[in-house]
Order: structure tokens, then C-alpha cells, then sequence
């Protein structure tokens, strides 16, 4: 791949996140300065505020609810249920007219034409993809074969944008054990579409640099205040407090 192809697929990455992931990550965010936006423990929730800041003050019970949320579980949804965009905004140069497969690209380490299914990570995948990954690969051979097509089994893969082999669940490991189809995921994945050992890293921090951009350190500051003052008024939360 050309280092202007490269440099493309980076900025196309850093607006993606910006404009999609990171908008998504703040209007997230501003919905849990109320207290109905959580399912909470009582026991736990004061335990854990103690346990981050050592007080189950109102503040404290805000920043043990808010943090799991808006570092965790928020941003994590929200790009494991956008692949398929990230797929068009970012990889759009790569895209296939192959039903069942995400993107077509000549492999850069064995200069094969890989038809190549999108995952998010290592754990991003269940029982019932595996079926669906496998019939479309099946479907791919059988096409294959009508056409006179020379197709290797690695021709077919599974690309997983971030982890690594080591961590790939049980459902990957059916498709590269049961079916002998290659899951390639994290710096591999990306060496073999670029070419470059490092592009990985690039990307990360291309996705890095947007969280610097928006700087979102006031709205979360803003966003633990007003959730401190809804428990501090709430009627579980105030009985417990005072």
C-alpha cells in the first residue's frame, strides 16, 4: 500500500472516531447526570465509592457510577455496534462488492487477494457468526470453483481490528480450528492490509489524538456535579447520606 493510501486510511480513521464514536461518547455522557440512568447497588455502590476515594460522599458515589460507564462500557458499545461504518467511512477504498465479505485487499506480506469478514475485537463475536461467517465463505468457494477461480483457504479470512491472537475467544477459534480459516487480528491484521509493522500503532494513536482534541475533562467534572447533587436529593440516596 502507498504511504498516501496510508495517511488516507488514518485521517478517514481519526474523522470516523471523532465525528461518530467521540459525538456518541459525549451525548452518553451528559445522560448520566441523573441518577435514573443507573441500576444501583446500595451496598456496592458505597463500598465502591469508599474503595475509589476512600468517602461515600455524594461526589464519590457519582464518580464510582459515572467512570465504569463513560470509560467503559459507553465507548465500548458504541464501537463494536458501528463496524459496519467504520467499514465504509474508513476502509471504503477496500470495500466489496462480495456478498457476505466486508472488504477485498491484495495482502501485502503474500501479495494474495484476501476476501476478508470485519470484527471489532477478540471477543466481539458469537456462536451463531460463526454459521453466518462460514456459509458466506462457503458460498465464496462454491462461486470460486463455477469461475475457475484459484482459491486458497487463507484466501478467506476473519480480520479482528484490535487484540491479538492470544486473545481471541472460543467462537474464533472454531472458525480457525473447525473450518481452517485465518483470524488475523490487531498490528498482524493491519501489517497485512499495509504493510507497515507499525500502522497499528499509528492508528491508535490517530484514535488518541481525538480524545486530546475534545478534551472532555470539564464535561465529565460537570457531569459528576450534577449526579452528586441528584443523590444528595434523592430520597434512597438522602436518607443514607444523612
Amino acid at each position: 500500500m502507498r504511504e498516501d493510501e496510508k495517511k488516507e486510511i488514518l485521517q478517514s480513521a481519526k474523522e470516523f472516531f471523532r465525528d461518530i464514536i467521540a459525538e456518541s461518547h459525549i451525548k452518553n455522557t451528559k445522560k448520566l447526570s441523573k441518577l435514573c440512568e443507573f441500576k444501583v447497588n446500595p451496598f456496592l455502590i458505597t463500598y465502591l465509592s469508599n474503595y475509589l476515594t476512600g468517602n461515600n460522599e455524594p461526589e464519590s458515589i457519582a464518580k464510582a457510577l459515572i467512570y465504569p460507564r463513560a470509560l467503559g462500557t459507553s465507548i465500548n458499545t458504541s464501537f463494536g455496534s458501528r463496524i459496519q461504518e467504520f467499514c465504509h467511512e474508513v476502509l471504503a477504498g477496500l470495500a466489496s462488492t462480495t456478498s457476505g465479505i466486508d472488504i477485498e485487499f491484495i495482502d501485502a506480506l503474500d501479495n494474495r487477494k484476501k476476501y476478508c469478514q470485519i470484527k471489532a475485537g477478540p471477543n466481539t463475536i458469537n456462536k451463531d457468526d460463526v454459521e453466518t461467517i462460514a456459509g458466506h465463505f462457503k458460498s465464496i468457494k462454491n462461486l470460486a470453483r463455477t469461475n475457475g477461480l484459484k482459491l486458497q483457504y487463507d484466501d478467506l479470512i476473519v480480520g479482528v481490528l484490535y487484540g491479538t491472537s492470544s486473545q481471541l475467544n472460543a467462537h474464533y477459534k472454531r472458525i480457525e480450528e473447525g473450518y481452517g480459516y485465518p483470524v488475523i487480528a490487531g498490528q498482524k491484521f493491519w501489517h497485512h492490509i499495509t504493510g507497515d509493522a507499525q500502522f497499528y500503532r499509528d492508528l491508535v494513536n490517530a484514535f488518541g489524538e481525538v480524545a486530546i482534541d475534545v478534551d472532555s475533562t470539564k464535561l465529565l467534572n460537570e457531569t459528576i456535579e450534577l449526579l452528586a447533587k441528584d443523590i444528595e436529593t434523592s430520597e434512597e440516596f438522602g436518607n443514607l447520606l444523612r
